[in-house]
């Protein structure tokens, strides 16, 4: 049995990555800070079910502080999901994300450094290291975040890349707007299931019409489990859902799938968001063998079900 090492086990992407590594027949050590960046008693109940699980060993605490080669020891992969995500709120808390962004991964890549049986790590870049390049975003163009979030997954994933070759190879992938069932409650889709299944008002900043290339998180999930072992190192990979959706779309899917009319309201365009993001995946095609499987509208009625059951709230008024 081969043993990985899943960083950010707890949150959103990592869980769903350990528990199809756990099903694969891996054995999975999971770190995670649980850091309060939403509410940490989500993460907690992911970490406690992920324990319960044969093969997984759980650890609590900051990549920055932990003494990670004794963790890495045995293992041939590390997947790196760990960080501080979103975008509006790294303007005000840019030393933060430098912390929990650059210098944890800086530390990681250290401590893989000295362990010799680290073969690969995965890294989970983000597409927002591309700001308002020109679509489709390809990996060989211009990267120009727009935000301190951006630009902290860009310098975390250069650290990344550099090291591939010394004593690891190294791929980060970047990530377009993940979703799905256990989405974290400060993302969109989230946040509009939520409000649509109890009755009420949701607020959106700019027209509308801007729009996400928006990506399900079992699709994801194999793109990331693939890059274990694809030819691929020292290079980013787009990981996205294939298809391009304006949040006016989004919106009226949703109004479908809850079966009721949407109170929807406007609000300035936010401060960091870009208006388009949309992938290039030849590159996702040709080096990970990956295209993603599920259409927009099925991973978001999955999603709407999730929230029905998890979400007190909607289930009420459900």
């Amino acid at each position: 049995m081969s043993k990985a090492v899943v960083t950010g086990a707890a949150g959103f992407i990592g869980s769903h990555l350990s528990n199809r590594l756990l099903d694969d027949g891996w054995e999975v050590v999971g770190i995670d800070a649980l850091l309060d960046t939403y509410d940490p008693a989500e993460k907690l109940a992911r970490a406690e079910s992920l324990e319960r699980r044969e093969g997984f060993t759980r650890v609590t605490g900051h990549l920055a502080e932990l003494n990670l080669q004794h963790w890495l020891a045995g293992a041939s992969v590390v997947f790196h999901l760990a960080g501080r995500a979103g975008v509006r709120a790294s303007f005000e808390l840019e030393s933060s994300y430098r912390y929990d962004n650059v210098v944890a991964t800086g530390k990681l890549v250290a401590a893989a450094r000295r362990v010799r049986s680290v073969q690969r790590l995965v890294y989970a870049s983000s597409s927002s290291v591309y700001g308002n390049a020109q679509l489709p975003f390809t990996e060989a163009g211009m990267t120009a975040p727009v935000s301190p979030y951006g630009v902290s997954k860009l310098d975390a994933e250069t650290v990344c890349l550099a090291a591939s070759g010394d004593q690891f190879d190294a791929v980060a992938l970047r990530y377009f707007t993940v979703y799905g069932p256990g989405q974290r409650p400060d993302m969109g889709l989230r946040i509009f299931a939520e409000a649509a299944l109890a009755g009420g008002p949701i607020t959106i900043f700019g027209d509308g019409e801007q729009s996400r290339d928006f990506t399900y998180v079992d699709d994801v999930v194999e793109a990331t489990v693939r890059a274990a072992t694809a030819p691929a190192a020292g290079l980013a990979v787009n990981v996205g859902g294939g298809s391009r959706v304006s949040l006016i779309e989004a919106l009226d899917l949703l109004e479908h799938l809850v079966g009721r009319r949407i109170d929807i309201r406007h609000a300035g365009f936010a401060r960091g968001d870009v208006l388009h993001t949309a992938a290039d995946l030849s590159r996702a095609r040709d080096l990970l063998g990956f295209s993603a499987t599920t259409d927009f509208r099925d991973g978001l009625a999955a999603e709407v079900d999730w929230v029905r059951s998890f979400v007190p709230g909607a289930r009420r008024s459900a």
